[in-house]
Formats: C-alpha cells, sequence, structure tokens
C-alpha cells in the first residue's frame, strides 16, 4: 500500500447498498415470479440509496480527519487477478475528488429515486414494470460509484460497462415504444465507441508501463511510476 493511505472498511458498504437492492429486486422478478408490492419497492430502493448517501458523507467525514497530505482511504476487497509480477486488487479508494463525487452520485441518485416514485405512477402496468425500473436505477447507482471509487483500471472499466447497460435499459425502458427502443439502441452502440476507445487507452498505458518494468493497473502506482 502507497505510503499515506488509511484502510477503511465503511467504503465497501457504499456501492454494495444499491447492489443489494437491484439483486433483490432482480432475484424476485427473475427466479421467483413474485414482484413486491410498490411500498416495498420504493422502501428498499429509496432506502438502500439512502443509506448509501449516510455512508458516503461518514466517509467524507472520516477522510476529512486525516492530515491533508494523506487523505486518501483505501478499502482492499480481496486479491482479484495475480500472473507473475501483475496483480489486480478488488478494492475501492477515497480520495477528495472521489468524495465529493460520492456525494454526488448518491445525493442526487436519492433525489432521483424519489421523484422517480411520481415519474412511474403512470405506468398502470403490472407491478413487474414498476419493480424492474427501480431494480435498474439501483444497478445504475451501483455502477456509478463503482466507477468512481474504482482503485484500478479493471474495476473502474466494469462500473463503466455497468453505467453503459443500465443506461441502455433505462432509456429503452418503454420499449414497446419503437421510438424508446431505437433511443436505447442508439445509446448503447454509441457507447460501446466509447468503450473501444476506453479499452484502447489502458492497453497502451498498460503496455507503456510493462515495457519500463511496472506491469500494473492500480492508480496509486501509476501515479508514482508516471509522476
Amino acid at each position: 500500500m502507497v505510503t499515506g493511505s488509511q484502510s477503511s472498511e465503511l467504503l465497501r458498504w457504499i456501492p454494495l447498498l444499491p447492489l443489494f437492492g437491484a439483486v433483490l429486486h432482480g432475484v424476485l422478478l427473475g427466479l421467483f415470479r413474485r414482484p413486491l408490492p410498490r411500498m416495498a419497492v420504493v422502501t428498499v430502493s429509496c432506502g438502500t440509496v439512502i443509506l448509501a448517501f449516510l455512508a458516503s458523507v461518514a466517509a467524507f467525514a472520516e477522510l476529512l480527519a486525516q492530515p491533508p497530505e494523506s487523505r486518501v482511504l483505501v478499502d482492499e476487497l480481496y486479491s482479484w487477478i495475480g500472473a507473475g509480477r501483475f496483480h489486480a486488487e478488488a478494492s475501492l479508494l477515497l480520495d477528495p475528488l472521489s468524495a465529493v463525487m460520492i456525494l454526488v452520485v448518491t445525493g442526487v441518485g436519492a433525489l432521483i429515486h424519489v421523484y422517480s416514485i411520481g415519474y412511474m405512477d403512470d405506468d398502470h402496468r403490472d407491478d413487474r414494470g414498476f419493480q424492474r425500473f427501480f431494480c435498474y436505477l439501483n444497478l445504475f447507482t451501483f455502477s456509478m460509484l463503482m466507477l468512481v471509487l474504482g482503485d484500478n483500471l479493471l474495476v473502474l472499466f466494469l462500473g463503466w460497462e455497468g453505467v453503459g447497460l443500465c443506461s441502455y435499459l433505462l432509456i429503452g425502458f418503454w420499449y414497446a415504444d419503437e421510438w424508446n427502443a431505437y433511443c436505447g439502441s442508439k445509446a448503447f452502440l454509441v457507447n460501446r465507441i466509447g468503450d473501444f476507445a476506453f479499452l484502447l487507452g489502458i492497453f497502451v498505458l498498460f503496455a507503456a508501463l510493462a515495457d519500463a518494468g511496472h506491469p500494473t493497473v492500480a492508480f496509486r502506482e501509476i501515479a508514482v511510476h508516471l509522476g
């Protein structure tokens, strides 16, 4: 671990809370075909994001309590990939920039979830569509948090892919409408262009670091070797 960073297991709960909501909705709808009542859906979806916001506030306060020169919190979940000298950890990193971003993501995300209660009130189909919409919202929030908190390029890329997938699912939610289906497909294809450029950048950066004897995708190590 780079000198100056502190370990904090609080970070993992920030993305895990909305992920729990998404998984719960997905399991009930996909495996058991049992949609929850709308009030229960709202309670789970909005509650998990509000709790994630409170956890973000606590993490922000913990970060501010650190000395200014070492305001970095790290939560290493497990060793993800290891091959020779290359290692990629499934870990999260909070610095002053990402601390502001998680407050924005969870704070604005919570408001969007609350707004969506009224937005979806006009959807008079069965409750499965209502629950599916909030499942996508929870998954979108989780993906954005992984994008912001990822400690390396691989975690960042997975968050990016999740955001792209959820954008497609939400834009094309009312897929029976031809225009909505078209817009969802268009967003999906445009995001694939970004994916290609993103992956190309990762490969070029990794190749340059590997040639210099530092095969890594971790942001803290990249900053050291490129600084």
